[in-house]
């Protein structure tokens, strides 16, 4: 008697948590994370030019820097494409079986594949 929620032996398990996101979440996800970035790159130049206007000097190249720099990595993450699958998390059940191993009787003591008798050739 089989039990009824188990699979066969040929059949494959896949779980929740092998499946990717779908294509729009991770289109609508890329598009969060650019807007977070070019939003904190804003913010980055309107620092910068308050500490440029009030004189505060080198210390204004660190926003600045920011605001140059985050658009690069902002296009490079949002043009990505997909997340890569998660290989570390929950993997399918695989059984680690021992291989088959072959009767006795069919190799003789040197290794060699022993002969039926009268398989036809003799080396006589």
């Amino acid at each position: 008697m089989g039990h009824a929620g188990r699979p066969g032996r040929g059949q494959s398990v896949h779980l929740v948590t092998q499946a990717q996101r779908s294509r729009s979440d991770d289109i609508a996800f890329r598009q969060r994370r650019y807007l977070l970035m070019m939003g904190i790159r804003a913010a980055c130049f309107v620092i910068a030019v308050i500490m440029f206007i009030n004189h505060l000097g080198w210390l204004t190249a660190i926003p600045a820097v920011g605001a140059i720099f985050i658009p690069y990595f902002a296009v490079v993450f949002a043009n990505g494409g997909r997340e890569p699958n998660n290989t570390r998390g929950f993997m399918e059940y695989r059984p680690n079986v021992p291989a088959t191993r072959e009767r006795p009787g069919q190799r003789d003591a040197n290794g060699q594949p022993s002969r039926s008798p009268g398989s036809g050739s003799d080396d006589n």
